[in-house]
């Protein structure tokens, strides 16, 4: 029995389950394997913040109904926008205790027993002060206790048809400002739009840092080539101050999936 068939008949001895659904690869293989082996008893449900692209959130709708799983939107839209105004450096703690915490409530009156995430053995290796709040609240990470590394996610995940199998991480927008810096919402709204429209272009790996309204575009090196090479170039430039930076520049440094500030890693 490979890997997979073991995580669909592990999850099968969970009488009801909630999946913390992002739509992204690893939390979209572990709803599939929920859905089969717990059916109706499963059920998907994506955080929406002020932190969240609005466009993943539409996207997590589509690849639930692509399963099949039972799924809902949990609007987020309370004091956590003012425990993140200074966006600090345990930020991720914060955000993951204060939703959990809310998601167990939720499941706690609707009877589910188990809530379950989509960690895996590479998040183990990297700096995810999150995980520590999933730990504290007794929130299950089954593709890690499979030992799912993120490769094999995509290869389980390829094979299965689902499309995510290929889908770039996509962190929340806190990740493109510094640490300790005061976040206006209107600043996250205009990075969601320069990543939107990048996207739109065809860059569909990249992160547009916030740096006092300048514009730093990070991209694996053979995108930042297809871009200097791209005629539209100047009017990308130019699509991105329309939108509110006052600069744009292209960060020639390897792309990072993790940024280094005052000290600690964070996933970007």
């Amino acid at each position: 029995m490979n890997k997979y068939n073991l995580l669909v008949q592990n999850l099968a001895s969970y009488q009801s389950m909630i999946i913390a659904f992002s739509g992204g690869v690893d939390s979209t293989l572990l709803a599939k394997a929920a859905y089969e082996a717990l059916g109706d008893k499963a059920l998907a449900i994506t955080f929406c913040t002020p932190y969240i692209q609005k466009g993943e959130v539409a996207l997590a709708q589509q690849t639930a109904k692509s399963i099949g799983i039972e799924h809902m939107i949990f609007n987020i839209e309370d004091d956590l926008t003012q425990k993140l105004q200074s966006n600090p450096q345990n930020r991720c703690y914060i955000c993951k205790y204060h939703l959990f915490e809310k998601l167990k409530i939720y499941a706690k009156e609707k009877g589910f027993l188990t809530i379950a995430e989509g960690s895996n053995t590479d998040d183990t290796k990297e700096y995810r002060p999150g995980r520590k709040a999933i730990q504290e609240l007794g929130i299950i990470s089954p593709l890690l206790d499979a030992s799912f590394s993120k490769e094999e996610i995509r290869s389980y995940s390829l094979k299965l048809g689902l499309a995510t199998w290929d889908k770039p991480s996509s962190p929340c927008l806190l990740t493109r400002f510094e640490y300790d810096t005061k976040i206006e919402i209107s600043n996250l709204h205009l990075v969601e739009e320069a990543e939107k429209f990048l996207f739109a272009q065809g860059y569909v790996d990249v992160r547009v840092r916030f740096d006092n309204h300048h514009a730093r575009i990070e991209m694996p090196l053979i995108s930042k080539q297809k871009l200097l090479s791209d005629p539209n170039l100047p009017l990308i430039c130019e699509k991105l101050k329309t939108l509110g930076f006052s600069q744009v520049t292209l960060d020639l440094q390897p792309f990072r999936h993790e940024v280094q500030f005052i000290g600690e890693n964070y996933e970007s």
